[in-house]
């Protein structure tokens, strides 16, 4: 997995920005880092636009990993970041606003980070067709859309099977931020890759919010109650896929004895906030955003904008399990055996 620093870059507000993202109330919060650095070319560098789902920069998840993408090209590129976190309470017209206040603005590329901007990316898109957005987790279908989407389900296959060898008590549980067809491909793998390798496991699901309540998503406290109520009921090892509420499911596995959690998009056992609970995540299903939004800005960089689908697999590096800490590194035989069936076509992976 790619690690990219964080910029420690000076604060400049864009005014009119700023003026019309507080009069719609639709952001949380927003960061504006300037470079100095020119592009390798000689050009005036790159103007990034960040729209975060919630949670925004700092969930030690979903959004920290697009993060990483976005600062490292700034960091190659030169240029500045703009970025706009959304509320769990948005309605669509938040969304559209958010996107159409960093076109105006003058940023090029804009990245929405999150499945829940599909909609307002089309419509936004269109309107300026002049500039590159690119859209995570989602398939857009507007021409000037970059869509990156991962295989999630093959990820998290690969986290059953390591959840199916670790566990002591044959149960192990799966937290969903909320109860999306993204977040259940993310289950439906987990699921299988338990099954197929021990059927004897029992395996606990459950959804943190449903519907259009994204709140799952940005619910710590939410992720650490799921989270004990697992362990309550038997489990020992839990996978959790719910952005900055897995924080808190980690955080309850770490205070019982031989339980396991398995984290998710980033490598979170090397996540300095997480840094306390590092001895109890077992492994991470790591989701490269940060590998598809570089690739993506370096394509606006370059003057060649990605468009259409671009599909980051297993096969491909996309996704996989971390293996920090070498809590796994017992079980490899049986996880690269898993992943090569998946490469291969032998073993299909669900997504529902």
């Amino acid at each position: 997995m790619r690690r990219v620093a964080k910029l420690s870059a000076a604060c400049i507000a864009t005014a009119a920005l700023a003026l019309t993202a507080t009069a719609c109330g639709s952001t949380s919060s927003e960061k504006d880092s300037s470079s100095s650095s020119a592009s390798a070319g000689g050009g005036k560098g790159i103007k990034i636009g960040l729209a975060y789902d919630v949670g925004g920069r700092g969930d030690r998840s979903f959004n920290d990993s697009a993060a990483r993408g976005a600062d490292k090209a700034e960091k190659e590129f030169g240029g500045s970041i703009k970025e706009l976190t959304a509320k769990s309470s948005d309605t669509e017209a938040d969304r559209e606003q958010r996107l159409t206040d960093l076109a105006d603005a003058g940023y090029n590329p804009i990245v929405a980070v999150g499945f829940s901007y599909a909609t307002s990316v089309d419509k936004v898109a269109a309107k300026y067709p002049k500039v590159s957005f690119g859209l995570i987790d989602s398939v857009a279908t507007a021409k000037n859309v970059d869509s990156i989407t991962f295989t999630e389900e093959q990820g998290s296959y690969l986290a059953g099977v390591a959840a199916a060898l670790k566990t002591k008590k044959d149960h192990v549980g799966f937290i969903g931020g909320v109860d999306t067809p993204l977040i259940k491909k993310f289950a439906a793998g987990y699921v299988q890759g338990v099954k197929d390798t021990n059927p004897k496991v029992k395996v606990d699901v459950q959804y943190l919010t449903h519907g259009s309540d994204l709140s799952g998503f940005a619910s710590p406290d939410k992720g650490k109650e799921a989270a004990s109520g697992q362990l309550d009921n038997g489990a020992d090892v839990i996978y959790a896929a719910a952005g900055s509420s897995g924080n808190g499911s980690i955080e309850a596995v770490s205070g019982v004895k031989g339980a396991w959690a398995i984290g998710v998009d980033s490598d979170q056992y090397n996540i300095p906030g997480l840094s306390k609970y590092k001895n109890s995540i077992l492994t991470s299903m790591v989701k490269n955003v940060d590998v598809g939004v570089y690739d993506f800005v370096k394509s606006v960089h370059d003057g060649k904008p990605l468009t259409g689908n671009q599909i980051y697999s297993l096969a491909k590096g996309g996704v996989g399990l971390a293996t920090s800490g070498g809590f796994i590194d017992d079980i490899k035989t049986q996880l690269d055996a898993a992943k090569k069936k998946i490469v291969d076509g032998t073993v299909k992976v669900k997504t529902s």
